[in-house]
Protein backbone atom coordinates (compact mmCIF):
# COMPACT_ATOMS: atom_id res chain seq x y z
CA UNK A 1 0.00 0.00 0.00
CA UNK A 2 2.84 2.41 0.83
CA UNK A 3 4.43 1.81 -2.59
CA UNK A 4 1.09 2.48 -4.30
CA UNK A 5 0.70 5.76 -2.40
CA UNK A 6 4.29 6.75 -3.18
CA UNK A 7 3.70 6.04 -6.86
CA UNK A 8 0.49 8.08 -7.00
CA UNK A 9 1.46 10.97 -4.73
CA UNK A 10 5.16 11.35 -5.48
CA UNK A 11 6.44 9.50 -8.56
CA UNK A 12 3.69 10.43 -11.02
CA UNK A 13 3.59 14.14 -10.07
CA UNK A 14 7.40 14.34 -10.14
CA UNK A 15 7.52 12.66 -13.55
CA UNK A 16 4.87 14.99 -14.98
CA UNK A 17 6.08 18.30 -13.56
CA UNK A 18 9.81 17.65 -13.93
CA UNK A 19 9.32 16.67 -17.56
CA UNK A 20 7.14 19.73 -18.17
CA UNK A 21 9.39 22.23 -16.42
CA UNK A 22 12.81 20.85 -17.33
CA UNK A 23 11.66 20.05 -20.85
CA UNK A 24 10.62 23.68 -21.27
CA UNK A 25 13.93 24.92 -19.85
CA UNK A 26 15.83 22.57 -22.15
CA UNK A 27 13.88 23.95 -25.11
CA UNK A 28 14.94 27.50 -24.24
CA UNK A 29 18.56 26.45 -23.66
CA UNK A 30 18.59 24.75 -27.08
CA UNK A 31 18.43 28.21 -28.69
CA UNK A 32 22.13 28.70 -27.93
CA UNK A 33 23.32 25.25 -26.84
CA UNK A 34 24.22 23.91 -30.27
CA UNK A 35 26.32 20.98 -29.08
CA UNK A 36 23.58 19.83 -26.67
CA UNK A 37 25.85 19.55 -23.64
CA UNK A 38 23.86 21.93 -21.44
CA UNK A 39 20.66 20.14 -22.38
CA UNK A 40 22.21 16.81 -21.41
CA UNK A 41 23.15 18.32 -18.02
CA UNK A 42 19.49 19.28 -17.57
CA UNK A 43 18.46 15.73 -18.52
CA UNK A 44 20.87 14.31 -15.95
CA UNK A 45 19.24 16.47 -13.28
CA UNK A 46 15.81 15.28 -14.50
CA UNK A 47 16.93 11.65 -14.23
CA UNK A 48 18.39 12.18 -10.75
CA UNK A 49 15.09 13.78 -9.68
CA UNK A 50 13.16 10.76 -10.93
CA UNK A 51 15.50 8.40 -9.08
CA UNK A 52 14.87 10.35 -5.88
CA UNK A 53 11.09 10.17 -6.31
CA UNK A 54 11.21 6.44 -7.08
CA UNK A 55 13.45 5.71 -4.09
CA UNK A 56 16.29 4.38 -6.25
CA UNK A 57 19.68 4.11 -4.56
CA UNK A 58 22.43 3.48 -7.12
CA UNK A 59 25.65 1.67 -6.23
CA UNK A 60 28.44 1.51 -8.82
CA UNK A 61 31.32 -0.93 -9.08
CA UNK A 62 34.16 -0.22 -11.51
CA UNK A 63 33.71 3.51 -12.17
CA UNK A 64 37.50 3.91 -12.04
CA UNK A 65 37.68 2.06 -15.37
CA UNK A 66 36.18 5.04 -17.18
CA UNK A 67 38.70 7.55 -18.53
CA UNK A 68 36.78 10.82 -18.33
CA UNK A 69 38.97 12.40 -21.01
CA UNK A 70 37.71 10.11 -23.78
CA UNK A 71 34.45 8.83 -25.20
CA UNK A 72 32.91 5.37 -25.18
CA UNK A 73 29.94 3.33 -26.25
CA UNK A 74 28.24 2.00 -23.13
CA UNK A 75 26.40 -1.28 -23.78
CA UNK A 76 24.02 -2.39 -21.02
CA UNK A 77 21.42 -5.05 -20.40
CA UNK A 78 17.84 -3.75 -20.26
CA UNK A 79 15.47 -4.78 -17.48
CA UNK A 80 13.12 -1.87 -16.86
CA UNK A 81 12.10 1.65 -17.82
CA UNK A 82 14.11 2.73 -14.77
CA UNK A 83 17.41 1.65 -16.39
CA UNK A 84 17.79 4.93 -18.27
CA UNK A 85 17.28 7.33 -15.34
CA UNK A 86 19.45 5.12 -13.13
CA UNK A 87 22.35 5.40 -15.59
CA UNK A 88 21.77 8.90 -16.92
CA UNK A 89 21.30 10.45 -13.49
CA UNK A 90 24.20 8.78 -11.73
CA UNK A 91 26.92 7.76 -14.21
CA UNK A 92 28.26 11.31 -14.43
CA UNK A 93 29.03 11.07 -18.14
CA UNK A 94 27.91 13.53 -20.81
CA UNK A 95 26.42 10.87 -23.08
CA UNK A 96 23.63 10.53 -25.60
CA UNK A 97 21.61 7.40 -26.18
CA UNK A 98 19.85 5.51 -28.91
CA UNK A 99 16.11 5.66 -28.26
CA UNK A 100 13.03 4.22 -29.86
CA UNK A 101 11.67 6.71 -32.38
CA UNK A 102 8.30 6.72 -30.58
CA UNK A 103 9.88 8.56 -27.63
CA UNK A 104 10.65 11.52 -29.89
CA UNK A 105 6.90 12.12 -30.29
CA UNK A 106 6.29 12.63 -26.55
CA UNK A 107 5.62 16.33 -25.74
CA UNK A 108 8.55 18.15 -24.10
CA UNK A 109 10.62 14.96 -23.88
CA UNK A 110 10.68 14.47 -27.65
CA UNK A 111 11.78 18.04 -28.27
CA UNK A 112 14.62 17.66 -25.80
CA UNK A 113 15.74 14.35 -27.32
CA UNK A 114 15.98 15.90 -30.78
CA UNK A 115 17.78 19.13 -29.87
CA UNK A 116 20.16 17.53 -27.36
CA UNK A 117 21.48 15.14 -29.98
CA UNK A 118 20.01 11.82 -28.90
CA UNK A 119 19.49 9.44 -31.81
CA UNK A 120 16.13 7.90 -32.82
CA UNK A 121 16.16 4.37 -34.17
CA UNK A 122 13.41 2.56 -36.09
CA UNK A 123 13.50 -0.87 -34.47
CA UNK A 124 10.86 -2.31 -36.81
CA UNK A 125 12.52 -1.03 -40.01
CA UNK A 126 15.92 -2.75 -40.26
CA UNK A 127 17.23 -0.93 -43.35
CA UNK A 128 16.54 2.49 -41.84
CA UNK A 129 17.99 1.31 -38.53
CA UNK A 130 21.26 0.34 -40.24
CA UNK A 131 21.54 3.78 -41.86
CA UNK A 132 20.84 5.38 -38.47
CA UNK A 133 23.57 3.33 -36.84
CA UNK A 134 26.03 4.36 -39.54
CA UNK A 135 25.21 8.04 -38.99
CA UNK A 136 25.43 7.57 -35.21
CA UNK A 137 28.89 6.01 -35.59
CA UNK A 138 30.12 9.04 -37.51
CA UNK A 139 28.68 11.39 -34.87
CA UNK A 140 30.39 9.48 -32.04
CA UNK A 141 33.70 9.58 -33.92
CA UNK A 142 33.59 13.17 -35.21
CA UNK A 143 32.03 14.91 -32.20
CA UNK A 144 33.75 12.87 -29.51
CA UNK A 145 30.56 12.05 -27.60
CA UNK A 146 29.72 8.94 -25.63
CA UNK A 147 26.67 6.87 -26.45
CA UNK A 148 24.49 4.56 -24.38
CA UNK A 149 22.85 1.59 -26.10
CA UNK A 150 20.83 -1.42 -24.95
CA UNK A 151 21.97 -4.18 -27.36
CA UNK A 152 19.03 -6.47 -26.57
CA UNK A 153 16.85 -4.00 -28.47
CA UNK A 154 14.29 -3.67 -25.68
CA UNK A 155 13.43 -4.76 -22.16
CA UNK A 156 13.52 -8.46 -21.39
CA UNK A 157 11.75 -10.67 -18.90
CA UNK A 158 13.63 -13.42 -17.14
CA UNK A 159 17.23 -13.90 -18.23
CA UNK A 160 19.15 -11.51 -20.47
CA UNK A 161 18.17 -11.63 -24.14
CA UNK A 162 20.43 -12.13 -27.15
CA UNK A 163 22.42 -9.06 -28.14
CA UNK A 164 21.79 -7.57 -31.55
CA UNK A 165 24.71 -6.31 -33.61
CA UNK A 166 24.04 -2.58 -33.25
CA UNK A 167 26.58 -1.89 -30.50
CA UNK A 168 29.32 -3.74 -32.38
CA UNK A 169 28.44 -1.97 -35.64
CA UNK A 170 28.55 1.43 -33.90
CA UNK A 171 31.83 0.70 -32.18
CA UNK A 172 33.59 -0.57 -35.31
CA UNK A 173 32.19 2.29 -37.40
CA UNK A 174 33.40 4.91 -34.90
CA UNK A 175 36.53 3.19 -33.60
CA UNK A 176 35.41 3.93 -30.04
CA UNK A 177 35.88 1.31 -27.27
CA UNK A 178 32.83 -0.39 -25.81
CA UNK A 179 32.29 -0.52 -22.06
CA UNK A 180 30.05 -3.43 -21.00
CA UNK A 181 27.57 -2.48 -18.28
CA UNK A 182 25.58 -4.85 -16.07
CA UNK A 183 22.46 -3.47 -14.38
CA UNK A 184 21.00 -5.33 -11.42
CA UNK A 185 17.87 -4.45 -9.45
CA UNK A 186 15.82 -2.18 -11.71
CA UNK A 187 13.32 -4.95 -12.47
CA UNK A 188 12.49 -5.01 -8.76
CA UNK A 189 11.95 -1.24 -8.85
CA UNK A 190 9.53 -1.46 -11.77
CA UNK A 191 8.81 -4.86 -13.38
CA UNK A 192 7.89 -5.09 -17.05
CA UNK A 193 4.24 -4.03 -17.44
CA UNK A 194 4.27 -2.98 -13.78
CA UNK A 195 2.58 0.25 -12.67
CA UNK A 196 3.82 0.55 -9.08
CA UNK A 197 7.36 1.67 -8.21
CA UNK A 198 9.12 -0.12 -5.36
CA UNK A 199 12.06 1.70 -3.71
CA UNK A 200 15.33 -0.21 -3.61
CA UNK A 201 18.99 -0.46 -4.52
CA UNK A 202 20.24 -0.66 -8.10
CA UNK A 203 23.73 -2.05 -8.68
CA UNK A 204 25.59 -1.07 -11.83
CA UNK A 205 28.82 -2.86 -12.74
CA UNK A 206 31.26 -1.23 -15.16
CA UNK A 207 33.47 -3.62 -17.13
CA UNK A 208 36.85 -3.15 -18.75
CA UNK A 209 36.72 -1.22 -22.05
CA UNK A 210 36.78 -3.51 -25.09
CA UNK A 211 38.97 -2.04 -27.89
CA UNK A 212 37.75 -2.20 -31.47
CA UNK A 213 40.42 -0.30 -33.42
CA UNK A 214 41.75 -3.55 -34.89
CA UNK A 215 38.32 -4.84 -35.97
CA UNK A 216 36.45 -4.62 -39.27
CA UNK A 217 32.76 -5.06 -40.05
CA UNK A 218 33.42 -8.73 -40.70
CA UNK A 219 34.17 -9.06 -36.98
CA UNK A 220 30.79 -7.67 -35.90
CA UNK A 221 29.14 -10.98 -35.05
CA UNK A 222 32.12 -12.30 -33.13
CA UNK A 223 32.47 -9.06 -31.18
CA UNK A 224 28.74 -9.13 -30.34
CA UNK A 225 29.18 -12.61 -28.87
CA UNK A 226 32.13 -11.41 -26.79
CA UNK A 227 30.21 -8.37 -25.54
CA UNK A 228 27.12 -10.41 -24.65
CA UNK A 229 29.25 -12.97 -22.81
CA UNK A 230 31.04 -10.24 -20.84
CA UNK A 231 27.79 -8.62 -19.65
CA UNK A 232 26.35 -12.04 -18.78
CA UNK A 233 29.44 -12.90 -16.73
CA UNK A 234 29.17 -9.60 -14.88
CA UNK A 235 25.51 -10.26 -14.09
CA UNK A 236 26.39 -13.72 -12.77
CA UNK A 237 29.36 -12.46 -10.74
CA UNK A 238 31.85 -14.54 -12.75
CA UNK A 239 33.91 -11.72 -14.25
CA UNK A 240 36.76 -10.27 -12.18
CA UNK A 241 36.11 -8.11 -9.13
CA UNK A 242 32.85 -6.74 -10.57
CA UNK A 243 30.98 -9.62 -8.99
CA UNK A 244 32.23 -8.93 -5.46
CA UNK A 245 29.52 -6.73 -3.96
Amino acid sequence: MLDILRTILLVHPTLFFSTLILGSISRVVSLWDKDGNQQVAIARFWAKTLCWSMGIRVKFVGLEKIDRSRNYIFAANHLSYTDTPSLLGNLGINCRFLAKSELFNIPFMGGHLRTAGHIPVELDRPRIAVRTLGAAGRIVRDKGISLLIFPEGGRTQGKMGKFKGGAAYLAIKSGVPVIPVAIIGTREILPMHGKVFHPGEVRIKIGDPLPVAHLTRRDRKQFTVVLEKRVAEMLEGRYGSEGLL
